[in-house]
């Protein structure tokens, strides 16, 4: 049985173009949505974001960089803060 899926967000900076495309593929593999350049969200239960986890820290390996995983329940995600500005015709 599958634990409780929780709104999961994966923010990430890590220098190198290769392996910050490769974190990129591991967020898409597990089904998360690119929502801003270095960050992924998505629902996951825990064993999904423990294997996950272990996996882009296997793909970061030695290489610099940092990854910060954060899950979130939906209540405290409904109350988020959020500005859009897009330019351009209307």
């Amino acid at each position: 049985m599958r634990g409780q899926e929780l709104l999961t967000l994966v923010i990430y900076d890590i220098t190198s173009d290769r392996i910050r495309l490769r974190i990129a593929d591991v967020c898409k593999d597990y089904g998360l949505d690119h929502i801003q350049y270095s960050v992924f969200s998505g629902p996951l239960d825990s064993t999904r974001r423990k294997e996950m986890f272990a996996r882009l820290d296997q793909t970061l390996g030695d290489n610099e960089g940092k990854i910060l995983m954060l899950q979130i329940c939906e209540r405290d995600f409904a109350a988020k803060c959020e500005i859009i500005r897009i330019t351009g015709d209307r």
